[in-house]
Order: structure tokens, then C-alpha cells, then sequence
């Protein structure tokens, strides 16, 4: 089986369909368990003979989903191929309960990268220089496109600020009227559309979570359950600080990022949320189509020095980046890492447009041009 999950109206539909009518032609059948006909043949398991290729959409809101994929798999895993989609993170709701280990691949479908909108092919090197495109016009109206609207194909496509603010209200009031109620079991959802809100002017900073109970007036366990709802429903994501035995590194505290950017008011958190955005795609991508233990972090000492992003393997770092709105003089603290940490490979990434220069041993370079060099 194939599981393909990702945020909701990031594409997963349209994939897997595209992908049935590709490669099977009429050889296909889909279900959505939120079309009741649909449900019923689910559960009777009732599927055409000839089909060749089996589309589970949104199954993970029957609370029994993953003993029924399982059973359904052993039982017919030498007739029919199975693609699941759904808008929650389900690598997380499959761990406990019956097992489907060794049954599945996962992929996590991301919002439209500047290369994946340019076309360029991504070329990289385990450990080398990132290899970024020519292509410096087109990138550059597309990085463009892509601040202003995020990376969700419909509002993408539209390109309407009117249509982008509707939008934005029905998203979110869907995630948790529906997306949310019918999967988890919590009974404020009035108060976490309050933490929606409160989440955006919350992007690129230390993620405090005692704040937000001021704000809310509810208890730190309940924002933290809170909070790991939304992230497993692809609304926020956090990355940690990088451990490191020469730094004295902070320990726990995260900073949080959104799945949409476009939600993010103030241009220079919106621009670090874009960047951050790109980067756990390109290591959602060596993660879970190449197999490397890819992991996104950032840096930051008990002295307060800062690096907004750290790439790595194995626990070992290959290359970092500080976002930064303008200016093409290098960052201390960036400089300090870099040699500290012996890291191979830094940039420092700016809005600025026809930046890329060598300071120091770091790369400062437009964003436009740096985001080709990922997937």
C-alpha cells in the first residue's frame, strides 16, 4: 500500500486520480468513506473485479481504519494495488493498535515548491553544494507568486486576493469543524479556532507554550494536546534545536511554522515560514523517497546566538540557512556555527533579487535562486 497524506486541498485527490487514469486507465475504483454509498461498499467489501488499483480517500475518520487496510491488504494484496490519501498525519495515527508494518509506503504531499512550478530538476549531492537553477527570471516571478498566495494549487492558480481571504476562513473553519470533530474527541473546538488565530503572530519566534495559556486561559496540557492536534491535521509543524555536543544548545524549546505562509501577516516571518517550508519538503523527499534519516532544525545557544535552519543526516549536519529580508552583510552568528560546528555548506538567503556572492566561505543568495536547489 501507498499512504499519501498531506494538508487539506494540497492536491492528495487529485494525484491519486491522476494517477489511477495514468497508469490504469479505467482499471480503478475510488472511495471517499464521506460519500455514504461509497462507506457502505467499504464495508461490505465489495470491490470491482476488474480493477487493478484500489483509492482509499479519507478512510483514517473510520476509527477502526487501520485493521480494516489491514485485513483488506492480506486478504487481497495479489489482486488489487491500494493508494490511501488522507488530510491527517497518518504515520502518526498508525502507530499503536494493529500493526501495519511492512504493508506501506508513506509520502507526505507538500504546497507547490519554485521548482516544482519552474520545472527544473532537482540535482544534488549527498553532503555537496546544492545545485540551483539558471532559470533566474521565471524563478524570480514565481518566488514572487508563491509569497503573495502560498503554495496551495487553487489559490495559486487564481492568484485573487478576494478569492485568498475567503478561502483562508473556509480552510480553517472546515479543519476544525470537520476535519478535526470527526477524528479526535475534544470538546472546546470554539477555543482551539482561537488558537488558529493566535498561532500566525506566533511563526518564527520560540514557541512558548505558557504564553498561549494566558492567552486562553486553559491549562499547559490542554494547549499541548491542542497543539499536537493541529500539527497532526498539517495546520502548524515545529522544528527543534540541533543538539550538539560542543554548543550549549537549548533543549526542548521549538519554533512553529505554518503549512500555509500565505496565512502569515508580517513579511519577514512569512518569508522564514516560506524558506522553512521548502526545506522540510526537500527533507520530507530524501526521507521518504530515498531513505535517508533527513531531519530540519535550527540552531541557538544559551547566548542567544541564532541560525534559522539546520539540514541534516544522520544527526550530522550538511547545510544551514539564516533568512534574512535584505542586507548582503553575513550574519556573526552565522559565521560563528558555520565554524564552530564545521559545518560544510551555509547560506545566508535574502528577498533581494540578483544576490549571490561568496563571503566568508557562506554563500548570500536570493531566495528565488536558492529554493531551486531543492525538490
Amino acid at each position: 500500500m501507498v499512504f499519501i497524506s498531506g494538508p487539506r486541498q494540497v492536491g492528495k485527490t487529485t494525484l491519486a486520480l491522476s494517477v489511477g487514469k495514468e497508469y490504469f486507465g479505467e482499471n480503478y475504483t475510488y472511495f471517499n468513506w464521506d460519500h455514504r454509498e461509497d462507506r457502505k461498499s467499504l464495508l461490505r467489501g465489495d470491490f470491482r473485479a476488474d480493477s487493478k488499483l484500489l483509492i482509499f480517500d479519507e478512510i483514517h475518520k473510520y476509527k477502526q481504519w487501520k485493521n480494516y487496510l489491514k485485513g483488506e491488504y492480506d486478504k487481497y494484496k495479489n489482486r488489487f494495488k491500494m493508494l490511501i490519501t488522507g488530510s491527517a498525519r497518518m504515520d502518526i495515527y498508525m502507530r499503536g493498535g494493529d500493526s501495519l508494518q511492512g504493508r506501506y509506503y508513506h509520502y507526505v504531499l507538500h504546497p507547490l515548491s519554485v521548482n516544482e512550478i519552474i520545472g527544473k530538476e532537482p540535482h544534488w549531492e549527498l553532503f555537496g553544494e546544492l545545485n540551483f537553477s539558471s532559470k533566474t527570471k521565471e524563478a524570480s516571478e514565481t518566488f514572487s507568486d508563491l509569497f503573495h498566495f502560498g503554495g496551495f494549487p487553487e489559490m495559486f492558480v487564481k492568484q485573487s486576493d478576494k478569492e485568498l481571504r475567503r478561502w483562508h476562513n473556509d480552510r480553517l473553519d472546515r479543519l476544525v469543524k470537520e476535519d478535526i470533530r470527526d477524528v479526535e474527541s475534544l470538546r472546546d473546538l470554539s477555543a482551539i479556532q482561537v488558537l488558529v488565530d493566535l498561532l500566525p503572530g506566533k511563526v518564527g519566534s520560540i514557541f512558548s507554550i505558557n504564553s498561549l495559556c494566558e492567552d486562553l486561559r486553559v491549562t499547559h496540557k490542554t494547549i499541548s494536546l491542542w497543539v499536537d492536534v493541529l500539527e497532526k491535521f498539517y495546520y502548524g509543524f515545529r522544528i527543534y534545536p540541533f543538539q550538539y555536543s560542543k554548543i550549549k544548545s537549548l533543549r526542548k524549546e521549538p519554533k512553529l511554522f505554518l503549512w500555509d505562509w500565505s496565512q502569515v501577516g508580517d513579511e519577514s516571518p512569512r518569508f522564514e515560514n516560506m524558506v522553512a517550508s521548502h526545506l522540510l519538503k526537500f527533507c520530507d523527499y530524501l526521507r521518504n523517497s530515498e531513505g535517508y534519516k533527513a531531519s530540519l532544525h535550527y540552531i541557538r545557544d544559551i547566548e542567544k546566538r541564532e541560525v534559522d535552519f539546520l539540514v541534516a543526516i544522520d544527526e550530522k549536519p550538511w547545510f544551514c540557512v539564516e533568512a534574512k529580508l535584505s542586507g548582503k552583510d553575513v550574519t556573526p552568528a552565522l559565521k560563528y556555527f558555520t565554524a564552530k560546528m564545521k559545518i560544510p555548506y551555509s547560506y545566508q538567503v535574502t528577498k533581494e533579487e540578483k544576490v549571490d556572492n561568496i563571503i566568508d566561505n557562506i554563500r548570500v543568495i536570493s531566495a528565488s535562486k536558492f529554493l531551486t536547489g531543492l525538490f
